[in-house]
Parts: structure tokens; C-alpha cells; sequence
């Protein structure tokens, strides 16, 4: 049975990946570009996290869940700041300016900064070898940054776009790390309905205030519609829930696939190509993560050096 769950969980946080790694691409349909703007980045912003938090109120009151403690609120607080509002509006504008694949790039970063960010707010040790990784996914980010904007006109565009993209994935690393010091408290799940909630007084009269005057195409509707329900509140069901069942060290390697699944997603979607380039710094990058992620604990023991992860 423990080999069942444990399988059952690595698939659930596939899917959450998989949920994720859209993200990107229907965040592009739901803001347009410069050339054809559809919805502004403030409403997918705020209308995306009212929607989840609209359903995550059904869903605490269904599950008749306990409001959460007052020494909660600082993390749950910073959890908003990051993911409810730093993350999707830096990516809404960052998107407008490149397309979905060249941003799989940059956010391929995200979990080399979320343990980062680990080291730094919950004073967890790594060793020299990690920090290095850290030095050259960035360097690697910078050189791609570099290339591309050399290879278009409006190279500072896209170097503008860089930084945003780059913030985004700050902003949401520290989300992360701020809300998981809440999951072992109130569930996992139920740290992302409360995050919602929390913002609910803020992001409903916004997403109401800002609701587009100008006609909107269907398709940046859907995309909304998705990061909505898929990117804010269903994913993170399944991505907690995966991580709970199989393992939070063995599931977590699923979220290498996401940059790959990106690129892959905005080609049906979005109509972009598949690119050499695009993909082999996406591969790099993944292979900095990969090495990170298994220097980013202390050396262990002598008698434990046997053991691998």
C-alpha cells in the first residue's frame, strides 16, 4: 500500500507541474501583447486570485475548517505578497513583451531560489557547492537574457522583461517558503484557500473595479478562466497533495519537467516554435537545479556519507 500511495503521489505532483507549466502560456493569451493587449496584468491579477478565493471559501466551509491562528497570519500575509500578487502580476506584464517559452527560461530558476530563499528566512545551512549551482543557472539566465535581446530590435524590452521575470520568480519563491511555515499547522491545502481568502477583501473590488470596458477575446477569457482555477487553486491541490503522499524529496523532482512542459504547452497554444536555443539553456539551467538540489542540505556525517539520496 505505501508503494501504491507513494506512486499515487508522484503522479499527483506531475499533474500539479503540469498545471503549473500552463500557466505561462495562458497567462499570454489572458494579457495579449504590446501590439494586441486583451486584459490588463492588474485584473489577471487580482480577477484570477477573487476567483480561487471564492472557491477556497466553499471549500473551508465544506470541510468546516478552523480559521487559523493569529502567529499564522505574518506567514500566510507574506504567502499573498508573494504568490497572490508579486508573482502573477510581474509575469502578466513580463509576458506582454516576450513569449511564453522565453519565460520558461528565466522561471526555470524557481527552485534553485526557493531553496535560496529556504537558506536565508528558515536559516537552513548549505554547502559551498550549492551556492555555486545558484551562481551558474543565474549566469546562465543573464547569457540568455543577453542573447535574445541582441537577436531582437527591442532589446530593452527585453531586457526590461528579464527583470520583471526574474522578480516573479523571487516573489513567488518567497511565497513558497512562507507558506509552507504554515502547512504543517493547517494542512496543505488549506494554506493556499486561506492565502486566497486573506486577499479576498482586496483582489474582489479590484478584479470588480477593473473588469475590462473593451471587448476581450474568448481566448484570453479561457486563459483567465484557467490561471483562475488551475494555476491558484487546483494545482496547488494536487502539487501539496502529491508532495504529501510520495514524498516531499522524491515529488519535488517532478517540477524539472516544468520549463519543458511550458515550452511544449505554447506550441499548440500559442502558435510558437520549438527552439534549439531555447531549449538547451532550459536543459542547463535544469541541470544547475538538479545539481543544487542535491548539494543544498549539509554534508552529512561520516558514517551517513554511504547513503544516498
Amino acid at each position: 500500500m505505501k508503494l501504491k500511495d507513494e506512486t499515487l503521489g508522484m503522479w499527483l505532483g506531475v499533474l500539479g507541474v503540469a498545471f503549473f507549466a500552463v500557466t505561462l502560456p495562458m497567462t499570454r493569451l489572458a494579457t495579449g501583447t504590446q501590439e494586441a493587449p486583451q486584459l490588463s496584468p492588474w485584473f489577471v491579477t487580482l480577477g484570477r486570485a477573487a476567483l480561487a478565493g471564492l472557491l477556497s471559501v466553499v471549500f473551508l466551509l465544506a470541510t468546516r475548517s478552523p480559521r487559523p491562528e493569529r502567529r499564522h497570519l505574518k506567514s500566510l500575509g507574506m504567502a499573498v505578497l508573494g504568490n497572490v500578487i508579486g508573482y502573477p502580476l510581474l509575469l502578466g506584464y513580463a509576458l506582454r513583451v516576450v513569449n511564453a517559452s522565453h519565460a520558461a527560461v528565466i522561471t526555470a530558476l524557481l527552485p534553485l531560489v526557493t531553496a535560496a530563499c529556504a537558506a536565508w528566512v528558515l536559516h537552513q545551512r548549505a554547502r559551498l557547492g550549492f551556492w555555486v549551482c545558484a551562481v551558474a543557472g543565474s549566469l546562465l539566465v543573464v547569457a540568455f537574457s543577453v542573447l535574445r535581446a541582441e537577436s531582437h530590435t527591442a532589446a530593452f524590452g527585453f531586457a526590461w522583461a528579464d527583470v520583471l521575470l526574474v522578480g516573479a520568480v523571487i516573489a513567488a519563491s518567497f511565497g513558497y517558503i512562507y507558506g509552507a511555515q504554515a502547512t504543517p499547522a493547517l494542512g496543505a491545502e488549506r494554506v493556499i484557500c486561506w492565502v486566497c481568502v486573506m486577499a479576498l477583501p482586496v483582489t474582489l473590488p479590484g478584479a470588480l473595479w477593473l473588469w475590462p470596458q473593451q471587448p476581450v477575446a474568448t481566448s484570453a477569457w479561457i486563459g483567465f478562466v484557467y490561471v483562475g482555477v488551475f494555476s491558484m487553486w487546483v494545482g496547488f491541490f494536487a502539487w501539496y497533495r502529491g508532495l504529501a503522499m510520495g514524498g516531499a524529496l522524491r515529488v519535488s523532482q517532478a517540477q524539472l519537467l516544468q520549463p519543458f512542459l511550458t515550452i511544449l504547452a505554447a506550441v499548440p497554444l500559442l502558435g510558437e516554435p520549438l527552439d534549439v536555443v531555447t531549449l538547451g539553456f532550459a536543459a542547463a539551467v535544469v541541470a544547475t537545479v538538479v545539481m543544487g538540489k542535491q548539494l543544498s542540505q549539509p554534508r552529512r556525517p561520516a558514517v551517513a556519507a554511504t547513503v544516498t539520496r
